[in-house]
């Protein structure tokens, strides 16, 4: 009997990954538009904008990383 539970368990732990890693792959997705969009939208300032905000133009896409990704 016990041999039957654990087979009938077994597609739940399945779906239950797969979930997870279409959840983590959206999460992804969302992060990474998140950092396209906010990189465009800092380049498109001028450099006096940008020194208004305490970045320089060099620095954009490492700062932008770190607030997006927490690296």
């Amino acid at each position: 009997m016990t041999h039957t539970l654990t087979h009938a368990s077994a597609p739940i732990g399945i779906f239950a990954r797969l979930s997870s890693f279409f959840q983590e792959a959206k999460e992804a997705r969302a992060r990474y538009t998140l950092y396209v969009q906010t990189v465009k939208e800092l380049e498109r300032l001028t450099d006096r904008e940008l020194a208004d905000v305490g970045l320089c133009r060099s620095n954009i896409t490492e700062t932008v990383h770190r607030h997006v990704y927490g690296n």
